[in-house]
């Protein structure tokens, strides 16, 4: 099984303080404080609430998170989710409904003659 098909669970009871690292993809169901550096995919679930500065290749957000976001990829913000903080990413998608506060980077050359 390669590392990118690996997906690990932080469950609902859980809570952890500190730095998250690693190469497979994760879900977050529980609490996280700290840093988290992935080169993956990354969801926090509906349940989930994560205080921290995150690298990802790609995140979705259900439920809460609070802190600065750098995705290589892609973030996308479902409706349900509450999000605070800047986010550097080539795509963001934030659905209808959806509470975010903070800036988005996007890293779009525009034409010089506008």
């Amino acid at each position: 099984m390669a590392q990118a098909d690996q997906v690990g669970v932080i469950g609902k009871g859980i809570v952890i303080r500190g730095n998250l690292t690693g190469g497979g993809n994760l879900v977050i169901e529980g609490r996280v404080e700290g840093q988290i550096a992935l080169k993956n995919h990354l969801t926090i679930e509906n349940t989930g609430r994560v205080q921290a500065d995150i690298r990802a290749d790609e995140l979705t957000i259900n439920g809460e998170a609070s802190g600065n976001i750098d995705a290589s990829s892609r973030v996308a913000i479902s409706a349900s989710a509450k999000v605070a903080g800047d986010i550097k990413a080539p795509r963001v998608v934030i659905e209808d409904g959806a509470v975010f506060n903070g800036s988005i980077e996007m890293d779009v050359k525009l034409p010089e003659d506008i």
